[in-house]
Parts: C-alpha cells; structure tokens; sequence
C-alpha cells in the first residue's frame, strides 16, 4: 500500500449470529473490504464494495460468497 491508503476504520465482528462466521471490516476510502471467516474449515473469502452499503448487505454479500467456495470444495457445487 502506498503512504495515505491505510484504513481509516475497521470493525471487527468476532463471530456472526446467524452464520457462525468470522466478519470483518476494514474501510479504505470510498471502499470497504469484508472478510468472511469459517472457522470450521478456516476457509477465507474477501469481497470490496462501496462504503455507501450496510453492514448487513456486505455481510450477506461475503458470506454468499463464501458458502458458494464451501460448497465448491465439497463436491456439492452447483
């Protein structure tokens, strides 16, 4: 990263109600990164989207995203 790009906020959610999952949220500028976490299988994903969303739009978004890559490595892809 070059000088000024450093996050200017994060939160740290240490496991979703809903999903069992590990969420965070580390806002760059105009961006925010969502990293989604299983602990289970220690399965990591990211997505990147506007900071204008919600939590829980990016929250559904990433762990959408990594239900799909669980799913994937299953064998019970669609």
């Amino acid at each position: 990263m070059r000088a000024g790009d450093e996050a200017e906020a994060e939160y740290h959610s240490p496991m979703s109600e809903a999903d069992n999952y590990i969420i965070e949220f580390t806002q760059i500028g105009a961006s925010v990164k969502v990293t989604a976490v299983d602990p289970k299988t220690m399965t990591e994903v990211s997505i990147v989207g506007g900071a204008q969303y919600s939590q829980e739009f990016l929250t559904r978004q990433a762990v959408k995203k990594l239900e799909y890559v669980l799913s994937k490595r299953s064998g019970k892809g669609r």
